[in-house]
């Protein structure tokens, strides 16, 4: 069989299906300050990758790239072969469907209880009738374990529940990719474990692909599939956690030992501390 083959797929092709996500040479920047400068890093199908690094490094920004909520200066940001930024309203919109987004702190709709809070996707973005919406809210609860909490509103729940009521919102529309913004953030030890088992249990159980942001370098270590550090604008270090923490780059090691000392400053740039204490500026 030669290469000239229609039925035989190039390498490079296979490899490009092989990734829900790529992000191809990024560059972004707010107000003159650099956030990416040249971002390479692909998330695969199926799989779930964990984006981690340093406060400030531009996580959450590259969220907000992947699910066309702001645009880079250069680069291109591929969806399953759809280049996010260029793409009109209408079919970006159609687009965000294919996602589910578990927020920082939940971000529950405080207004609505818990059965219409996981509800509200369904009703916004579908014509599908109440009897279906009710059956499918009710599935997505049973599979977060609160089923039972339906009628609860969301001070009623505890940070742990709430996380979870998120969880089951986000998984309403039965999105391909699920994306985690610091899904363990003010969590105690027994709901970041529950949190944990039900990101494995729905990546695995329906097939999807994830993408977990957080500093939780511990529980992320028996999560993720792959993993990425990001600093300086670019990837720092890819690999299993196994690679990065015999990593031999200061900044990495930095990171993943929680060391107080490294390439990673505690204090923001300022100006000389004792000339700024005698100005009369700040």
């Amino acid at each position: 069989m030669s290469a000239s083959d229609p039925s035989v797929t190039p390498v490079a092709a296979r490899a490009s299906t092989d990734n829900l996500v790529e992000i191809q040479d990024v560059h972004y920047s707010v107000n003159g300050r650099e956030i990416f400068s040249g971002l390479n890093l692909a998330i695969p199908r199926g799989r779930i990758t964990a984006i981690m690094g340093p406060s400030g490094t531009g996580k959450t920004t590259l969220m907000r790239l992947i699910t066309g909520q702001i645009r880079p200066s250069s680069g291109r940001i591929v969806f399953d072969g759809q280049d996010v930024p260029t793409l009109k309203r209408a079919d970006l919109y159609k687009l965000r469907l294919r996602m589910g987004m578990l927020f920082q702190n939940g971000a529950l709709l405080t207004d609505r209880n818990v059965f219409e809070n996981v509800a509200f996707p369904l009703r916004e973005h579908t014509k599908l009738p109440n009897s279906l919406i009710r059956h499918i809210v009710l599935t997505k609860l049973q599979a977060v374990g609160l089923r039972g909490a339906a009628g609860l509103e969301p001070a009623e729940l505890s940070g742990g529940m709430a996380r979870r009521v998120a969880l089951a919102r986000a998984m309403a529309t039965d999105p391909e990719l699920l994306i985690y913004d610091e899904p363990f953030t003010g969590l105690d030890p027994i709901s970041m474990g529950m949190i944990v088992r039900l990101v494995r249990q729905m990546n695995y159980a329906l097939g999807i692909t994830s993408i977990v942001v957080s500093h939780d370098v511990e529980e992320l270590s028996i999560l993720a599939d792959m993993s990425y550090i990001i600093a300086g604008g670019k990837v720092a270090a890819a690999g299993s956690f196994v690679d990065l923490k015999d990593h031999q780059s200061e900044i990495v090691n930095q990171f993943m030992n929680g060391l107080a000392d490294g390439p990673v400053a505690f204090h923001y740039p300022a100006p000389d501390y004792f000339e700024q204490l005698l100005s009369r500026t700040v």
